[in-house]
């Protein structure tokens, strides 16, 4: 609690939060949260957190000398430097490492991560699926880690579809660099109109609980589907939109619980933050961790941080392809504002409908006249000609998703074509298939 000698919380203080993450062009750098989901090799259904993550999560340590990260006692994640290997609610394994200057660095680190993780994952006979929902198990049959923060927002997020989203998902999320307020805003605005394409050339969970679902990217739908005060898209920015903007929109979300002296203090939505700055809570002031912690429970498309998060899209084999699209975008001025010549014939409402359709057609949805797939196109066309104009040579993680693109098609499309023929709808032929799955679709 804050003593009346402490100062008291101000936006101003929160501000800095956002400001302190400006950087010159030349120091910026990439990173990417990779999630994937832990099925068994024999059954093909979640692994539980008592029945092998966990002794996974031990062994790998032991192996490797990595640190525990734990919640009461509960290893909840492991860290080594920079890096860390965390859970997510319904056990799916997150890889997180530190931003580099190019996505050759995050590929050879990524690389050696996996090739570790592989040594330890087959004694255990687990697979790390590289599929945006769980292909066999369905939420009612995967259990929330033993971590409180989890638990809590089990029991309070609402939306027919959020059980399926904290248990059953996994993604992939890029983040980028600004340089100063005006810069994060321009990328910002451009990353929420350029999310639900992406979204659409990625899909890749069409098969639930071993069914057909009716939709491309079922893990896009659930998102739609859970907290609509902390899920949503920020398409409808006016030219006056900030640091300040942004913050008031998060402080403006219910907060769902507080963390004080390494115990939750359950507030369930009775109050927004900014009357919990205003008024406090249960005896308790607002702290600028009160803040953070609330802020990495607000859910948005793109998330506003000391770097920009970009976070809709489902987990494939190609998490390279979605940094070198937004690399090449956001880091180029001349990208920029072609894409935001690409963007200008669309209204916010467009921009709206077309992300509720995505889940369903994805690229072969449609944004006024177009279909989405064309403008994919033309996004992939801006992205890697300022990638070539880099000189990096990270065009060349463009190759994969341009073999779909260009044909109109995403990843679920062909896991329909297969599934609906050559697999005769057979779950095992599904799971081989995105195991063994090469870059080259077509």
């Amino acid at each position: 609690m804050i003593t009346t000698k402490e100062k008291k919380l101000e936006k101003a203080d929160i501000l800095k939060l956002y400001t302190n993450g400006c950087k010159e062009n030349r120091n910026f750098t990439v990173g990417v949260e990779y999630e994937r989901l832990p099925i068994s090799s024999v059954s093909f259904k979640a692994v539980d957190y008592y029945k092998g993550i966990c002794d996974f999560l031990r062994q790998f340590a032991r192996e490797n000398n990595w640190d525990y990260i734990t919640d009461d006692y509960n290893i909840i994640g492991l860290k080594q430097n920079h890096d860390t290997i965390t859970l997510e609610p319904g056990c799916q394994v997150e890889l997180s490492i530190k931003p580099e200057k190019t996505i050759f660095d995050i590929e050879r680190k990524i690389n050696t991560i996996n090739k570790k993780l592989a040594e330890v994952l087959d004694k255990y006979n687990i697979t790390l699926l590289e599929y945006g929902v769980s292909p066999l198990s369905t939420n009612k049959n995967i259990n929330i880690i033993p971590k409180h923060r989890y638990k809590i927002m089990a029991k309070y997020l609402w939306g027919i579809l959020s059980d399926v989203m904290m248990r059953e998902t996994a993604g992939i999320q890029g983040c980028f660099d600004f340089e100063n307020e005006d810069d994060a805003v321009r990328k910002f605005k451009l990353a929420n109109k350029l999310v639900p394409f992406l979204t659409a050339m990625f899909a890749n969970s069409p098969i639930r609980g071993g069914v057909e679902t009716g939709y491309k990217t079922f893990r896009s739908l659930s998102w739609l589907n859970t907290d609509n005060d902390r899920c949503v898209c920020a398409c409808n920015l006016d030219e006056n939109f900030s640091f300040e903007q942004y913050i008031n929109n998060v402080m403006h979300s219910p907060v769902i619980f507080l963390n004080k002296n390494n115990t939750p203090i359950e507030v369930n939505g009775k109050i927004n933050f900014n009357e919990y700055m205003k008024n406090g809570f249960e005896g308790y002031d607002a702290t600028i961790e009160d803040y953070i912690l609330h802020a990495n429970l607000y859910f948005p498309d793109v998330r506003l941080r000391n770097f920009i998060e970009i976070r809709n899209h489902d987990c494939t084999n190609m998490p390279y392809a979605v940094l070198a699209i937004y690399k090449g975008i956001l880091y180029n001025k001349y990208a920029m504002k072609d894409a935001e010549e690409l963007f200008s014939f669309y209204t916010d409402k467009d921009f709206s409908e077309l992300r509720f359709n995505i889940p369903k057609n994805a690229l072969q949805s449609r944004i006024k006249n177009h279909y989405a797939g064309d403008i994919a196109k033309e996004i992939l066309y801006i992205a890697e000609k300022s990638l070539i104009e880099m000189n990096t040579g990270e065009e060349k993680f463009l190759d994969p998703i341009k073999d779909l693109t260009l044909n109109g098609l995403c990843p679920a499309d062909i896991i329909l074509r297969n599934w609906n023929g050559i697999w005769n709808k057979n779950i095992e032929k599904l799971i081989k298939y995105l195991k063994n799955i090469s870059p080259k679709y077509i």
